[in-house]
């Protein structure tokens, strides 16, 4: 994996979760993919393989058009790679804006799709 090659599949992460289509979000992941977030949550938010990565994904989808957000390779070496960014949700009711910083530790496949997502976030302001 490159630069190129790790933005090229964080663009396409970014895209899938625009349209939460399934098909979209397996091509991300093999099969056997460990996808793990909410680190400082109680409870193991760690779901293993990819059938069970797009059955969680879209069980806990946001709304498209209610969120945006960029991430960047940091670092690549060989099949692993940590990359940086933000998450902004809209407001919602009474809720003010949401921003995130966002790292996420990724190790790859020869084929180009991810078999270790591990996401750590900040709230901005927290």
């Amino acid at each position: 994996m490159n630069r190129t090659d790790v933005q090229t599949w964080l663009d396409r992460y970014v895209d899938a979760w625009r349209t939460n289509e399934r098909t979209t979000i397996e091509q991300l992941f093999t099969d056997d993919a460990v996808y793990a977030y909410r680190p400082w949550e109680s409870g193991d938010h760690t779901v293993r393989g990819r059938d069970a990565i797009v059955a969680n994904w879209l069980e806990e989808a946001d709304a498209p058009g209610t969120w945006d957000a960029h991430y960047e390779p940091y670092v690549v070496e060989d099949d692993r790679a940590v990359a940086i960014g933000w998450s902004r949700y809209d407001p919602v009711g009474d809720a003010p804006e949401r921003m995130y910083h966002n790292a996420f530790l990724l190790r790859f496949s020869p084929d180009g799709r991810c078999a270790e997502f591990h996401e750590y976030y900040m709230l901005e302001g927290s």
